[in-house]
């Protein structure tokens, strides 16, 4: 660890931070960083001085840079904490780079290269890899249910079907719609140990805007409408500590089906309330980060004096 870095977690209690990517997802980031008590964002970086969110990002007041991940090598100080919010063929380039400077990383795409981690099924994880995926929205917001409805029952088959407002969509999450697919039915197959699953995302052009929901489709045995309420009570909870627009919407259970709806609304920052999709996803890897800060530096999210 360099020295200045040490330096400035003791002055500070926090740790120094940096967004990689400034389209929809990684500027709501930084808008969240700014309110951590754990966090210190000291850098935005997009690869186009013209983008739109790098000066909305330089209109917060916070720093940026235009060189893509070589902003990040060539800092002074290397950044305890970088949030990737490109793309999934990116990142492991990314990984690569800046794996040598000890630097954990926090991956908003869907591209499997690190440890897949739900805060709240397997957050002991985030202190034993440096390069945390986060899934994707709609991994974010169906999984919690899906595990605990699996860990008191028999499932044989699980569908999740996502649907986002068009206008939450950005270019990077367009292009990466076939690596969604997959990694979130891989993650849905991991957390529940269910093999036959499928997965799908709707990308809605509806005027107004329509909110974040995810439906889930699970068939199996002993499912009763008493004990998939409860499972359901007891995972939505935790998620609403961190992510408070996560809704449950509808769970209705028939013979050996459940049907379980929810719906995600934004708390706001630069994006609007529909646009869930990013507010869950943001939430959770800010959740991610403020843990590990939490691990590193005893003090972190303390009032310093």
């Amino acid at each position: 660890m360099s020295t200045a870095r040490s330096t400035a977690r003791r002055r500070t209690g926090r740790l120094s931070a940096a967004v990689l990517g400034a389209g929809l997802i990684g500027v709501d980031l930084a808008a969240k960083i700014m309110r951590s008590r754990s966090l210190d964002c000291r850098l935005v970086v997009a690869r186009d001085e013209n983008t739109p969110g790098l000066r909305h990002a330089a209109g917060l007041g916070l720093p940026t840079a235009t060189s893509g991940v070589q902003s990040l090598v060539d800092a002074p100080d290397p950044f305890d904490v970088v949030f990737d919010a490109t793309n999934a063929v990116s990142h492991a380039e990314h990984a690569e780079r800046l794996r040598p400077l000890g630097t954990m990383l926090v991956d908003l795409t869907p591209s499997k290269v690190g440890q897949m981690v739900v805060p709240t099924v397997n957050g002991a994880d985030i202190l034993d890899h440096g390069d945390i995926n986060m899934i994707s929205c709609g991994g974010q917001a169906s999984i919690p249910i899906l595990h605990a409805i699996a860990r008191r029952h028999r499932i044989d088959y699980v569908e999740v079907v996502a649907t986002a407002a068009s206008r939450s969509v950005g270019p990077s999450t367009r292009l990466n719609l076939d690596e969604y697919i997959g990694t979130t039915e891989d993650a849905v197959r991991g957390f529940t140990g269910v093999e036959d699953v499928k997965a799908m995302l709707n990308v809605s052009p509806a005027r107004p805007p329509a909110t974040f929901r995810v439906a889930m489709s699970v068939l199996g045995e002993g499912l009763t409408a008493e004990s998939v309420r409860a499972a359901v009570a007891a995972a939505t909870e935790p998620v609403r500590a961190f992510a408070g627009g996560f809704e449950v919407t509808a769970c209705v259970v028939d013979g050996g089906k459940a049907l379980v709806a929810i719906e995600v609304t934004s708390s706001g920052d630069r994006i609007p309330r529909y646009a869930g999709n990013l507010d869950i996803i943001n939430s959770a890897a800010l959740q991610v980060a403020e843990v590990y800060a939490a691990a590193r530096v005893p003090t972190a999210g303390a009032v310093m004096s």
